[in-house]
């Protein structure tokens, strides 16, 4: 039998990723002890700081803001290249010039998230109490905790209401909680491949993933930072069983099939035989050089206790009562991690409560990583939907929008 091939160790070294974590390439708001962040776990955070990017140029009346929520493994640098990796901005398909969000239009925002490790104080950031890194002695953050951050950063800009809170997956549970929490703020918002809360089957996926970071022997109870190593097959193997929930069967059967990588003959080992195998090695492998292990854990933690009706007495509508936000949700046929059924339960809680609200549902065999890659029907959805908005807005026309 030949031999076993494990996951390989990540190419950035530790320094490389905490530069990052705490001095970010991208702007940054700081915030002191007189401006702590409350948290629903009962912790004032402070201080913290908050990593951004921008693109564009806010206009007179600052009345052309579009903050971008990013996904569970997203950052801010949406349209721009990645100081760690070197690829694109990763919504580069959807912001960007004569994209449906253009900076020749919008002022566009998108932080990185309270809990993530690209700027934003998290799990992996200097805990300035200790002069040590965090690890699970942060406090467990919530959505609506990323989103009253994101408040704080937006004073901060000097805007009071956002154009648009656009989002996908767990960026859509924050545009939803943006609406619910603040829609005075918030004039549209276009919800993508997302729910109200997470299902008991998404839970399990997310457990999955934070045990098998939990029993790689480098994570050390979080602790591994001060030793100077990552648990980078831990979280290459979350990673893996994550990526196969953002596809489709289909999907992956137009893609690989039951094609050898490589070989024509089987190796009769435990090696990458299948082309299938070989990718979800490689998304496992270049995850870890850009994400930190317990981030991870913290962020699909805040994703499960997502559940905006809680608040409301179980009455999803109750959340959205009175609200003057024009929305725009969006599902994908092939999308099982956040199913259609998801998406009509929002809508009906929408129409229950008078929202004004448009609803697409689009045919893609791509699963729920659609909103991230070429579907042109979601663009054209987007687009007319933001442009309407615009106009009602005022934005169109305008030398200044």
């Amino acid at each position: 039998m030949g031999g076993v091939k494990s996951i390989p160790s990540p190419a950035i070294s530790a320094d490389e990723r905490s530069h990052e974590v705490d001095h970010p390439s991208s702007q940054v708001a700081h915030f002191g002890a007189e401006q702590p962040l409350r948290l629903d776990c009962g912790v004032d955070l402070s201080p913290f700081q908050i990593a951004y990017q921008t693109y564009g140029e806010l206009n007179a009346d600052r009345s052309n803001a579009v903050l971008i929520c990013h996904a569970l493994t997203g950052d801010q640098h949406v349209a721009n290249v990645h100081p760690v990796t070197g690829k694109p901005g990763w919504w580069e398909t959807l912001v960007g010039p004569g994209r449906p969000i253009d900076p020749k239009h919008y002022f566009i925002i998108c932080s990185n998230v309270i809990g993530g490790c690209m700027g934003s104080t998290g799990p992996a950031s200097i805990n300035p109490a200790t002069g040590k890194v965090w690890g699970l002695e942060f406090p467990v953050i919530t959505i609506p905790d990323m989103v009253r951050a994101q408040a704080m950063l937006i004073d901060r800009l000097g805007i009071d209401t956002l154009f648009a809170v656009v989002g996908g997956s767990m960026g859509g549970m924050q545009v939803l909680q943006w609406t619910a929490a603040y829609p005075g703020r918030v004039f549209s918002a276009l919800a993508i491949a997302c729910a109200t809360r997470h299902s008991a089957q998404n839970i399990a996926f997310h457990e999955l993933g934070r045990q098998a970071v939990m029993a790689d022997p480098d994570w050390h109870g979080g602790g591994y930072a001060d030793r100077g190593i990552h648990p980078h097959r831990g979280l290459a193997v979350a990673r893996m069983a994550a990526h196969i929930t953002y596809l489709s069967d289909a999907a992956l059967h137009r893609k690989f099939g039951r094609r050898m990588q490589d070989r024509e003959l089987p190796t009769f080992s435990f090696d990458a035989d299948f082309q299938v195998e070989s990718y979800l090695r490689y998304q496992g492998s270049s995850f870890v050089e850009r994400f930190d292990a317990n981030s991870y854990l913290y962020l699909t933690r805040a994703m499960d206790y997502f559940d905006i009706a809680a608040d409301h007495g179980g009455v999803l509508a109750k959340a959205f009562a009175g609200i003057a936000t024009r929305f725009c949700v969006v599902s994908f046929t092939s999308d099982w991690l956040f199913p259609t059924s998801e998406s009509r339960a929002l809508v009906h809680a929408l129409n229950a409560s008078s929202a004004r609200v448009s609803f697409a549902e689009i045919e893609t065999d791509r699963g729920h990583d659609a909103f991230l890659l070429d579907v042109p029907e979601f663009f054209d959805i987007s687009r007319a939907f933001l442009q309407s908005a615009g106009k009602a807005r005022g934005l169109t026309g305008r030398k200044d929008g």
